[in-house]
């Protein structure tokens, strides 16, 4: 049964979710016709044969033609990064100084991306950052299409902690998935403690993108997703390979500001 949750502020740094209710894929049945953006939380399983959990299927429309595919997007990192800010800022453009409610169950929306006239459904998960969590976090990687993994630049131990959590990126999930690091509350200047070039670095190391963002301004959050949206168009049309570089695509077009100093 479909529940409706509530998000949380990651401000909070309390990403609480309760362990019963973060298994399986998403109830099927999800429809773009419902609504351009929709939000709802995980309370049954959907498996494959070999056991895996699978994206329920979404319709996406590439031109004026619509086909019944998904785009997994998953946001990982320590606990209070920023992962739900970042994804409320995404899905309304909005940031709350108040807080949310605490989220109930793992927690995902569905928006509609336009990419050169194609519009790319994305169904982004918010996942918990606690430990306890974190095996249920790993049977949503296998069938993630791209992850976000995020840490702040205000706390020197999620930034740390981000090899940790690509090196479970790299044992659970698909070898062909996107992986785009963010630096977030790059807006948070007098107390940023991780500094770009750090970021800039790590991100060459594992051979990712990297960004700094903030939700609290919006800066490069809406890039963020378009960049990965047009990577996945691109590899879905053209499978064999092609000329779309995302790391080009996000530095040529990120923003810059004495906070941050963000792309590579």
């Amino acid at each position: 049964m479909t529940r409706r949750i509530e998000t949380e502020d990651s401000l909070l740094d309390d990403d609480v979710f309760e362990p019963e209710q973060c298994v399986g894929s998403p109830p099927g049945g999800a429809s773009s016709a419902q609504s351009r953006s929709e939000r709802t939380s995980s309370g049954t399983s959907s498996g494959g044969h070999d056991g895996k959990t699978r994206p329920t299927g979404v319709r996406i429309s590439v031109g004026s033609e619509v086909e019944d595919v998904i785009h997994k997007t998953i946001l990982v990192g320590d606990s209070g990064v920023g992962k739900t800010s970042l994804l409320v800022q995404f899905d309304t453009g909005k940031f709350t100084q108040e807080g949310f409610a605490a989220t109930v169950g793992i927690g995902f929306m569905n928006k509609v991306v336009e990419v050169d006239g194609a519009k790319v459904k994305l169904q982004v998960w918010d996942t918990a950052g606690q430990e306890r969590f974190r095996s249920v976090t790993h049977a949503y990687y296998r069938d993630a299409h791209a992850l976000l993994l995020l840490y702040d630049v205000t706390n020197k131990t999620s930034f740390e902690n981000t090899r940790a959590w690509l090196a479970e990126i790299r044992e659970y999930a698909q070898d062909n998935v996107v992986i785009m690091l963010l630096g977030n509350k790059c807006d948070r200047s007098e107390d940023r403690v991780v500094q770009s070039d750090d970021g800039e670095r790590l991100a060459r190391e594992f051979n990712v993108v990297f960004m700094e963002t903030s939700a609290k301004t919006g800066m490069n959050v809406e890039l963020a997703f378009s960049a990965i949206a047009r990577d996945l168009l691109h590899r879905r049309l053209y499978p064999n390979g092609g000329t779309f570089n995302v790391k080009q695509f996000v530095e040529a077009r990120s923003e810059h500001s004495p906070a941050c100093a963000c792309a590579t």
